[in-house]
């Protein structure tokens, strides 16, 4: 079921039933007093259960399995290790519009006569009833205006007024083309002279006949629309023309997203490419998971595209993961290029009719699904043929999904996924994780560099700017220094473009009354609230929560509020009164919103149509712009100075990765990164791009510190709306863990925002030694969260687990 319950039910079907059905079908079964679900058939036979009775289920509603048996393996895996219900797992991997959900419609009992005796409530579903047929539980809150309804619903039912029942609604609704043809009548050239003859006084339908005959010459199927625009008549006189029987109209079934492209030769390889390449298919004859690390610009994706070709040519299917969805609109322009309309792409954006589509085109290995390009999400499709998994960029966190369940890594699930199907995984990154890496140190994964630039293009020259020195010198102009105001001047005069990263978005994060001190907070959340200059708002980045600006202090009345720091918002203002006459762009979340924004804004920098870009993180990796001579990173420290184990790091990576925009096709690229400490170790590395150094030095303390890679960790998070709950919840817990664990158990803390959406949160982390099993771990800390379900008192915390939570 697609509930997060951790139990498989048995239900009855008929011998006949039995053997129709197969594993990986669907079926609509009753759950609970009155809900219908979209069940999934894990296993038929013959075991009645004994703590219950059976019911019997609904409808089969698949002539054929939606999913094949290598997906329910994969998924048991996915539950087991991430220690998840696999009705979760079954939720988050089908389109929802596979998850048949039921409403419950009403229906007026025509024996009922005595309406005295309800309420005024009642009375008034009772009197809609007497208009409609039948009324959905979502009509009856719109016609009450209330949110709770079902207790007036269940009255109605004990005084016998209606009855009610569950009706499945099928969400899915495939895209019909209206196409038009000659009717039958008018075949032969005779037939054809008289029609003409007829319609000589109705000058309109005989431009679309005339129109009609010109489009048949192409010798394909002929869309009504094309008819009406070619011959610019309405589509009331086609309507006329079917009337009158000359017409006829019929519907094909199409996909709503079509690749086309022709299939091009893919590029010749430099020597590094050539060398990459054959190393990779030297370490696939041993390994199944192969590293790839490339610098930055070192024409990755042609390595790929060649691999993806040679197994192409196998007959099987390739995935394609990226960690942003920014990243695919670049990536599917390349890849079409060589591929044409083998392409299919699978991700959040795209809406749910598009993603079932894109399932059933998986399903049965159609040719427009060979090549599946898509987020962490497409782990999910149900391969038949699966042949390579490139996980490109594959240190990205977004590859990690943090609520709600299954709380998986899309990168550790692929190299499972391949290995269910005899499939070779190759991970690239310019960056890779810690983890990745130690891996192949340890021969555990196959190892190939590509350590030039494409072109042998220069890496591009990193220069740390000491904002300390410059405010002493009082050489900076709002958060800009001297320095890069001139390399961004310099750049714009020699037409090339310029990437300014600031990884926060808003005006500003925090608003401060100058007299009294206090911050506007949000009522929801432990968070300041983030000032929003373009509609002057403050908004919780945690809740979405929103309101206007005020104009003075609701501690103090004073109205002296300051702005304390600045995001992407404030830097685009600033270089717009900079630099009156260049156009400047902004790309975050907040500009992205909608299914083609990433397309927009990328498609005007390529197009030089923006000269500065400034942007978060969602431009720091994989994107590709020529022209771009010159990246800065505003502020480097607040990626440093965070409390997690993994913020060196990361620093490093996302620093080096948004470094990689510049300088990428001809000439050496520049980059000026603002700080306050220009010598921080990682700030050094990063100025020398020496990934080797990062590596060795955050590993000694990793060992040190006992973390990733050597210990593993679990995070358990309890939420829940009465602090005091929550509280005594998590010092039971910690107690119950230490028993078991010792010393690896750390906490009980608060996190750095400790109540969201009016729920306190508390963490546990448990660290597991490399020596100790995983799985015996689990199952203790299993018996202790269902000891602790038991407590009447602790079940209405929400209970978290995070296996491999970084």
């Amino acid at each position: 079921m697609p509930i997060p319950i951790q139990h498989t039910f048995t239900y009855a079907v008929s011998e006949e039933e039995a053997n129709f059905l197969q594993k990986g079908m669907r079926v609509a079964v009753s759950f609970g007093k009155s809900k219908m679900y979209t069940g999934l058939v894990l296993n038929i036979h013959t075991n009645a259960p004994t703590l219950y009775e059976a019911k019997e289920i609904h409808q089969i509603l698949d002539e054929k399995p939606l999913v094949t048996a290598r997906q329910l393996e994969h998924w048991q895996w996915i539950s087991n290790y991430y220690m998840c219900a696999l009705g979760e797992v079954y939720r988050a991997s089908l389109p929802s519009a596979f998850l048949l959900e039921s409403e419950t419609v009403i229906f007026k009992n025509d024996a009922f006569l005595d309406s005295a005796v309800l309420t005024d409530d009642e009375f008034l579903v009772f009197e809609a009833l007497q208009q409609q047929s039948q009324l959905t539980i979502h009509q009856v809150v719109s016609i009450l205006g209330k949110k709770k309804v079902m207790p007036i619903v269940n009255g109605l039912i004990k005084k016998s007024a209606i009855v009610i029942k569950e009706e499945i609604y099928e969400q899915y609704k495939p895209k019909l083309i209206k196409y038009i043809r000659l009717h039958k009548n008018y075949t032969s050239d005779d037939s054809l002279g008289n029609l003409l003859a007829e319609l000589s006084n109705a000058k309109k339908q005989r431009e679309a006949v005339l129109g009609f005959f010109q489009l048949l010459t192409t010798k394909k199927p002929i869309k009504a629309k094309d008819l009406e625009e070619r011959t610019g008549v309405s589509a009331t006189i086609l309507k006329s023309l079917v009337t009158k029987d000359i017409f006829e109209f019929y519907h094909i079934q199409t996909d709503r997203v079509q690749f086309k492209g022709e299939t091009n030769d893919l590029k010749v390889l430099n020597e590094f490419q050539e060398q990459a390449l054959a190393d990779i298919k030297e370490t696939f004859k041993e390994k199944e998971v192969t590293l790839l690390h490339g610098i930055t610009s070192s024409g990755k994706t042609e390595v790929y595209t060649k691999l993806i070709q040679e197994v192409l040519d196998q007959g099987k299917q390739v995935l394609f993961l990226l960690p942003e969805i920014a990243l695919t609109t670049q990536i599917i322009v390349r890849l079409q290029f060589y591929f044409g309309e083998q392409i299919s792409v699978f991700h959040s954006k795209y809406s749910i009719n598009e993603r079932v589509e894109v399932w059933n085109n998986v399903l049965e290995n159609k040719p427009k699904a060979r090549i599946i390009l898509g987020a962490r999400s497409a782990v999910f499709l149900p391969f038949s043929n699966l042949g390579l998994i490139v996980v490109d960029e594959e240190h990205e966190t977004s590859y990690k999904q943090f609520d709600p369940a299954p709380r998986y890594n899309a990168r550790d699930a692929a190299i499972v996924l391949a290995k269910i199907h005899g499939a070779k995984i190759l991970l690239g990154s310019a960056t890779p994780s810690l983890e990745t890496y130690f891996n192949a140190q340890q021969n555990k994964y196959g190892f190939v560099e590509l350590n030039r630039r494409h072109g042998n293009v220069q890496l591009p020259k990193i220069e740390l700017i000491n904002v300390k020195e410059k405010f002493k010198k009082k050489e900076m102009k709002g958060h800009f220094s001297d320095r890069l105001l001139a390399l961004i001047q310099e750049a714009l005069d020699l037409k090339e473009q310029v990437i300014l990263f600031q990884n926060r978005r808003g005006y500003s994060p925090v608003v401060e009354c100058k007299t009294c001190g206090v911050s506007p907070e949000c009522p929801n959340c432990d968070v300041t609230l983030t000032f929003h200059k373009f509609k002057n708002e403050l908004r919780c980045h945690y809740c979405n929560y929103q309101r206007a600006m005020p104009n003075s202090c609701g501690a103090c009345g004073s109205n002296t509020l300051d702005t304390k720091g600045f995001g992407t918002e404030q830097i685009e203002l600033e270089l717009k009164a900079l630099f009156p006459y260049f156009k400047i762009g902004r790309m975050d979340l907040d500009t992205t919103r909608g299914k083609h924004g990433y397309q927009k804004i990328i498609g005007a920098f390529e197009a030089k149509e923006i000269d500065v870009l400034v942007g978060t993180q969602m431009l720091s990796k994989g994107l590709d712009f020529e022209n771009v001579s010159l990246v800065g990173i505003l502020n480097a420290d607040t990626m440093l100075n965070f409390p997690d184990f993994r913020a060196h790091e990361r620093g490093y990576d996302m620093m080096v990765q948004v470094s990689g925009r510049a300088g990428r096709s001809k000439k050496q690229g520049h980059v000026a990164i603002q700080t306050y400490n220009p010598f921080h170790q990682i700030l050094q590395q990063v100025a020398t791009t020496n990934y080797t150094e990062m590596y060795k030095e955050q590993l000694q303390d990793r060992w040190q510190y006992k973390y990733p890679p050597y210990y593993r960790l679990i995070k358990i998070t309890l939420k829940h709306k009465d602090y005091i709950k929550v509280d005594s919840g998590v010092n039971w817990l910690f107690k119950a863990l230490y028993s078991s664990f010792g010393e690896h158990v750390l906490g009980p803390t608060a996190p750095v925002v400790s109540r969201i959406r009016n729920q306190y949160i508390k963490n546990i982390v448990i660290k597991i030694p490399p020596k100790q099993s995983l799985a015996n771990t689990k199952r203790q800390i299993t018996k202790i969260k269902n000891t602790f379900d038991a407590v009447a008192d602790f079940r209405p915390i929400r209970f978290i687990i995070d296996v491999d939570a970084y």
